[in-house]
């Protein structure tokens, strides 16, 4: 795809992982830089954190510049066309990675999954489709991409609803505006979900702020506790 994830190494022993996706011209190192800031990895020392960086392609929205991305953006309106084959390429890339933590001893249910916008995106799709039920999704400033293919494209529904789900959203975000998120949250409780949450965070645009990130670590720290 592009080059390696930056990763941040468990400080014990690893019983589990997190593998977090930046959003459109972004790397990962900034992610890793944020969660470090956030002491999240002090939190939870037994976890491994990837932070893959995407490849740099040519974006329509950006009048075709290239730049780092999971896909390609038509629009920022409702009914603006998806890149459907740039999506599931990227899901599938994700896949992947999950997949080569598993190999290497990590159970599914110790797997999160998440990031931020088209990051976060990504990350629902690869959650939603996989053939494991995973530990967990990050989804920040993002919303859910293909949503005319779900339910049906849910793998293992009937233990897909126990999927624990964190989904967070600034009420000023210009790019990704709140109503998609909230269009988001009506058809991720659609199709059942129990262990679902929202988190509106008022004046906060695209980006993250400090209640943001005390809930990711939460989040984290709640559904990858330490195991001997």
């Amino acid at each position: 795809m592009s080059k390696p994830p930056a990763t941040i190494l468990a400080s014990v022993k690893q019983t589990a992982s997190v593998i977090f996706l930046h959003g459109l011209g972004d790397v990962g190192a900034s992610w890793l830089e944020a969660f470090n800031t956030y002491r999240i990895p002090k939190a939870v020392p037994h976890v491994k954190f990837i932070f893959p960086n995407a490849p740099i392609q040519r974006v329509t929205l950006n009048m075709g510049m290239p730049m780092p991305t999971w896909f390609d953006i038509h629009g920022l309106d409702q009914n603006a066309k998806e890149d459907q084959p740039g999506i599931e390429k990227s899901s599938k890339y994700l896949s992947d990675l999950i997949e080569e933590e598993i190999k290497g001893g990590i159970s599914p249910e110790r797997i999160m999954v998440g990031g931020f916008s088209m990051g976060g995106a990504v990350a629902i799709h690869a959650a939603l489709t996989s053939p494991h039920t995973l530990g967990g999704v990050l989804a920040l400033s993002t919303w859910l991409p293909l949503s005319t293919t779900f339910p049906k494209a849910l793998i293992s529904g009937d233990k897909k609803v126990n999927l624990p789900i964190l989904q967070c959203h600034g009420d000023q975000d210009s790019m990704v505006q709140v109503q998609w998120a909230r269009l988001t949250e009506q058809g991720i409780k659609a199709m059942g979900f129990k262990q679902y949450t929202f988190k509106e965070y008022r004046n906060m645009e695209h980006s993250s702020c400090n209640e943001e990130m005390e809930d990711v670590s939460k989040f984290i720290v709640q559904n990858l506790p330490k195991v001997d």
